[in-house]
Parts: structure tokens; C-alpha cells; sequence
């Protein structure tokens, strides 16, 4: 950009109001702000002190002659605090966004200097760059209401105490390894009179140890239980309060459980086009195609873990319930090589039933050659 473009967007910026940046911290919040045509003004706030932010905005506007009730805008990086913050700086009257920390611009030296203060004078400069109208110059995080975050924290603590019973499993299988023991099922039905039989072979200290660890075990299988029969309950609701929910799960192949994960963690929010449906699951592809050099470096795996392990499951269901649909009839004949063939045309496969169940809920067009469950 030249001096005059710089000299002209620091103008437009300026009638904008004033521009704030955040870089959060654990105890301390560093500020950058400015108006685009002086040095930044710097402060150090704690953590949370919304008072003190007020304080730094107004002492911000007096030195850069800006109207006590000029415009601000703020942004920082997802990260730890959530989205509290956002609504926080809403409620205050800031126009605030959230940016995808990954797709920030960074120096690629291999030696460069790095500290809060410049990170904080990075994103103010890029804020002030995507005020001046470019755009793209950094992925805007889409902020969820209070009720759609709060909808995702059932099935999400499933997965996490499935994780968790997955840990303690292996752990005690590892402890009994070492004495030479096998067991099939670890907590399962037969766990206890097995540990009866064989816990008088172990160490004092190592069958106290698999004790404590099956304690553990067990208090997460109970709450494991717990979630299930209350996300059993609430689903049977979500079905009939919520209509996408009922029409993902009118398409055989999908359960009421992947409706729900469907319908709360990828479809509550708008996209444009199915590249933006693709993007959000990381499942897009990503050449390196520079001068000679072509090479394929393979899905970019930068969207939501959760939904693209879900969607790949869910695509090898596909494939066995829906026979008869384009989608299968393509994959077939496309990836009918091999295994190495098919595991990798399944992620081709995911993104297109990702793109065809987005239609499917934005435009209600049925997959071709999919069908429907039968009515109840």
C-alpha cells in the first residue's frame, strides 16, 4: 500500500471512531488503541475490570480529540475467555469481533520478536486495515447467542466422560499388564467378581492404586449414565420443538443423536455457500501449487474436530443405508481401487453429503437417490 492509500484509509478510519485491541491475558490485559492517524495509546488493565477499560477509552478519546460518545471498535482473539467478553463489549455499546487466532499474519522469519505489546499493536493495525475495507485480512469468529452456546454442553460433556472412561479403562489394563493379567472387560458386568478372584495377586500398593483408578472408572460411568438418560429425554423434546432437528432425522442414516449434534454445533449458524460449509469443517483441500512445486498437503483439518469426525462416521453409514443415492453410486465408482483408495475418498465423500445436508435444511432438496425413513 502507498503513503497516499495509507494517509486516506488513517482518514477514513479516524471518522470511524476509536479502535481498540486486546491482548488477554491470564491476570493482565494489554490495550492498543488508536484512530488511525496518531501512535497508539497503550495500557495495562487487569483482567475482567471492565470499570478501568471505560476509564482507558475515555483517557484514549481526550488524547485523540475524539467526541466523548465517538464510535469504538474492539476486537481479540478467540481463545480461553469465551465469548463473554464479546457480550460484555456489546452490552457497553463496542462494536466488537472475535478472530480465528490461526489465520492472524505473522512474521516468517525464523527469528523475530514477539511479546503482548506487539501482538497488541499487530491486531491494531490489522483492525484498522479491516475497517479501511479490507476484509479479508483476517477469519471473523460468528458469535453465538448464550442459549445456542449453551445447548452444545450436553453432548459435548459426553464426549468428554467417553474420553475420560476410555483413559481409566486403559490405564488400569496397563497396571494389571505388568503382573501378567488380562481381563476382556474392565468395569464391564463380570469386572468385580474377576477383581475379587485376582486382586489377592497384586502388590498392597499397586491393587490400592487400580482401586482408587476403578473408583474413578466408576463415578464416570454413572455420570455417563446420567447424561444419556437426559439427553434421551431431551431429545424426544428437541423433536418436536425444533423442526430441523425432526427433518435430519427423517433421513435414513441419520440418528436423533447426530440430528441434535447437527442442528446445535454446524447448522445454527448462516453460510453463504457450500464452501463456507466446507471451510467450517475443515475439510477442505489445501494444494501448494508455487512455481514447479505441486503438492497436494491434504484436508486442512481447521474447522470443528467434533463435526468432522462425525461427518466421516457418518459418511461410511452412508455408504450402507443409502446405497441407491448419487452420493454412494459416485463414491463407488470413483473410489473402487482399493482400501487406500477408500479411506481416502471417504473425506471427498464427507464434504459432499456436508454440502448435501446443508441444501437438505437450508432449501429442503433431498439428497438424490437418498431416502426417508418411514412415517411412525
Amino acid at each position: 500500500m502507498t503513503t497516499p492509500e495509507t494517509a486516506l484509509q488513517a482518514q477514513h478510519t479516524a471518522k470511524r471512531g476509536l479502535l481498540v485491541a486486546f491482548e488477554l491475558g491470564l491476570r493482565q490485559w494489554r490495550l492498543a488503541m488508536g484512530d488511525g492517524a496518531h501512535s497508539p495509546s497503550r495500557f495495562t488493565i487487569d483482567a475482567g475490570d471492565l470499570e478501568q477499560l471505560h476509564r482507558c477509552i475515555a483517557k484514549a478519546k481526550e488524547r485523540f480529540g475524539l467526541a466523548a460518545d465517538a464510535p469504538v471498535h474492539s476486537c481479540y482473539e478467540a481463545g480461553r475467555d469465551g465469548w463473554w467478553l464479546h457480550r460484555a463489549l456489546q452490552a457497553l455499546g463496542i462494536d466488537n469481533i472475535v478472530v480465528d487466532s490461526s489465520s492472524i499474519e505473522v512474521n516468517r522469519r525464523q527469528r523475530r520478536s514477539k511479546n503482548d505489546r506487539l501482538d497488541a499493536d499487530k491486531l491494531l493495525s490489522m483492525l484498522q486495515r479491516f475497517h479501511g475495507g479490507e476484509l479479508r485480512v483476517w477469519s471473523v469468529v460468528r458469535a453465538p447467542s448464550v442459549e445456542q452456546e449453551d445447548a452444545r454442553r450436553l453432548h459435548r460433556e459426553l464426549q468428554t466422560l467417553g474420553r475420560e472412561q476410555t483413559q481409566h479403562t486403559n490405564r488400569i489394563g496397563s497396571l494389571l499388564a505388568l503382573m501378567g493379567l488380562q481381563v476382556r472387560s474392565i468395569g464391564g458386568r463380570n469386572w468385580e467378581r474377576w477383581w475379587g478372584d485376582h486382586a489377592s495377586q497384586l502388590p498392597p500398593e499397586l491393587c490400592a492404586q487400580i482401586e482408587r483408578e476403578n473408583a474413578r472408572l466408576a463415578l464416570v460411568r454413572a455420570q455417563l449414565r446420567q447424561l444419556e438418560r437426559e439427553q434421551r429425554s431431551r431429545q424426544a423434546d428437541e423433536q418436536r420443538r425444533n423442526p430441523m432437528v425432526a427433518q435430519l432425522a427423517r433421513l435414513r442414516c441419520i440418528g436423533l443423536r447426530s440430528a441434535w449434534t447437527f442442528a446445535h454445533e454446524l447448522f445454527w449458524r448462516h453460510f453463504d455457500n457450500r464452501r463456507q460449509v466446507a471451510a467450517c469443517l475443515g475439510i477442505t483441500p489445501t494444494p501448494y501449487d508455487s512455481g514447479q512445486l505441486e503438492r497436494e498437503q491434504g484436508i486442512s483439518k481447521a474447522g470443528n474436530k467434533r463435526l468432522r469426525t462425525l461427518m466421516v462416521q457418518l459418511s461410511w453409514m452412508w455408504l450402507r443405508l443409502q446405497p441407491g443415492s448419487e452420493l454412494t453410486l459416485w463414491f463407488n465408482e470413483r473410489f473402487a481401487g482399493g482400501k487406500r483408495s477408500r479411506r481416502i475418498g471417504i473425506v471427498a465423500l464427507a464434504r459432499r453429503l456436508a454440502i448435501a445436508l446443508w441444501r437438505y435444511v437450508e432449501f429442503g432438496q433431498i439428497p438424490a437417490g437418498a431416502t426417508l425413513k418411514a412415517a411412525a
